[in-house]
């Protein structure tokens, strides 16, 4: 137990304190990044090397029904062996008793890589990026709503009532006084990050009531991907402490804006340690317009995986603080790719068109997708947008579910980078998802539809 406990991080060990773990949690993201596992004592932990689930686990739709996903094999069900990165270990301080939570990686039976599972989608585009001799560095950005607790589908949601005893206000953007009616679940938030050895940039009200957004520092993709597949779960269990729920819904509340998952890009020369976005001079590169080039080619064809549900579509709105277009343009929030103000070694593109719903393993890898292509097809961009975009640009998104997945469907050279197995799978689940939801009769189609028509 001891030498197992002295390979944990350094922020771990420091939570620890010289005390053993109770129980350890293995962890490993579905398809919408939820966390699956077992979990088991800790002494049982330090005895095994690996566990088994099946690999069922990736034909699970978000309202636990299956994809008919198995293939040829027939739905056997055969059992995945998961091992664990223990790089990830790390607390899980909102537990009754000393826990660790570890996440997992997932092979088959001969030890190859399971196409399926999110976090090796996102390590087979990174490691393209390296076949290059690129590293490719990312900082995202969290958006959420602390909203009242909601124990019936059909009520609407509504914002959390703040410490002065209000409900939260809209219109706050940036707001301190916002911040502050928050603040005992930040505190929680910032407590439990710390234990996690988690850094958070910095804590904004965003434009929505009751709606917060946080900023990651740059840096791997798998470790930020783990970084927000952790946060998700530490900022809810922050939320319940105070009687409020945390949600990462793209669209939670009629006639607010949104909640995004903005990721920042940049590319990195492994033997130099230098931007490529950026020239000895300090220009822009080549390879910057070429992988904003491809994010603009090939961003429709990977909308089913940034906006991964029928409510993401909803995020999609003109006016609303969210993203309808391609356009890109230099300091400029209405366009869907923006060059945020840098010093040229800072340079990077911010793609605006994810939403926090979406799984941050797979979102990651699809933005990533997109730039690779851009940069190894010397794809041109457009040029860029001066203005409201929302005004001048076209909507070139995507409007349903349905459509975007046709899209997925089309796009060979995108399958190929994510691995065809993952897509046709991802396609399945997703599909029966859609057909799950046409199931539901909507409140508005009773009030417009039943008596009218």
């Amino acid at each position: 137990m001891s030498d197992w406990l002295d390979t944990l991080p350094e922020t771990t060990r420091e939570y620890l304190a010289g005390r053993k773990p109770d129980e350890v949690e293995c962890v490993i993201g579905d398809l919408p990044g939820i966390a699956r596992g077992k979990a088991m004592p800790a002494s049982k932990f330090a005895t095994q090397k690996r566990f088994f689930l099946p690999n069922s686990i990736f034909y699970q739709t978000i309202t636990g029904d299956w994809g008919e996903a198995a293939g040829d094999a027939g739905f056997t069900e055969p059992d995945m062996i998961l091992k664990p990165d223990m790089d990830t270990a790390t607390a899980a301080p909102w537990t009754a008793d000393l826990t660790l939570q570890v996440i997992h990686d997932a092979y088959d039976q001969k030890g190859r890589p399971i196409p399926t599972s999110p976090r090796n989608v996102l390590k087979r585009v990174v490691d393209l990026y390296r076949k290059q001799g690129w590293e490719p560095v990312v900082a995202p950005e969290m958006e959420f709503y602390l909203v009242a607790r909601n124990l019936d589908p059909a009520k609407n949601i509504e914002p959390m009532m703040g410490r002065t005893g209000r409900p939260a206000a809209a219109r706050q953007a940036y707001s301190i006084s916002a911040v502050d009616e928050f603040g005992p679940v930040i505190d929680d938030i910032y407590d439990f990050a710390e234990a996690q050895g988690l850094e958070i940039d910095g804590i904004t009200q965003e434009g929505g009531a009751g709606q917060l957004e946080i900023n990651l520092r740059h840096g791997h993709p798998v470790r930020l991907a783990d970084e927000i597949f952790f946060f998700k779960r530490l900022i809810r269990e922050a939320a319940l402490r105070h009687n409020c729920f945390a949600t990462f819904m793209a669209k939670p509340i009629e006639g607010e804006p949104g909640s995004a998952m903005h990721v920042h890009h940049s590319v990195v020369d492994k033997a130099t340690g230098k931007n490529i976005f950026a020239g000895p001079q300090g220009g822009e590169t080549d390879a910057f317009f070429h992988f904003i080039g491809g994010l603009q080619t090939h961003l429709p064809q990977v909308i089913a995986v940034l906006a991964p549900y029928v409510n993401s579509y909803r995020r999609y709105v003109k006016d609303h603080a969210a993203p309808i277009n391609l356009a890109w343009g230099r300091d400029n929030r209405t366009t869907g790719l923006r060059i945020p103000i840098s010093e040229p070694e800072g340079r990077r593109v911010e793609n605006r068109l994810a939403g926090m719903d979406c799984n941050p393993y797979l979102g990651i890898a699809a933005s990533l997708a997109c730039g690779y292509l851009g940069l190894m097809n010397d794809i041109w961009p457009t040029q860029s947008f001066k203005g409201d975009a929302y005004d001048g640009g076209e909507e070139e998104l995507p409007k349903v579910m349905h459509d975007a997945l046709d899209l997925f469907a089309e796009a060979k050279e995108i399958r190929e980078i994510l691995d065809p197995e993952f897509c046709r799978v991802y396609e399945i689940v997703k599909r029966t998802e859609y057909d799950e939801f046409l199931q539901v009769i909507s409140p508005w189609e009773r009030e417009h539809l039943l008596l009218n028509v």
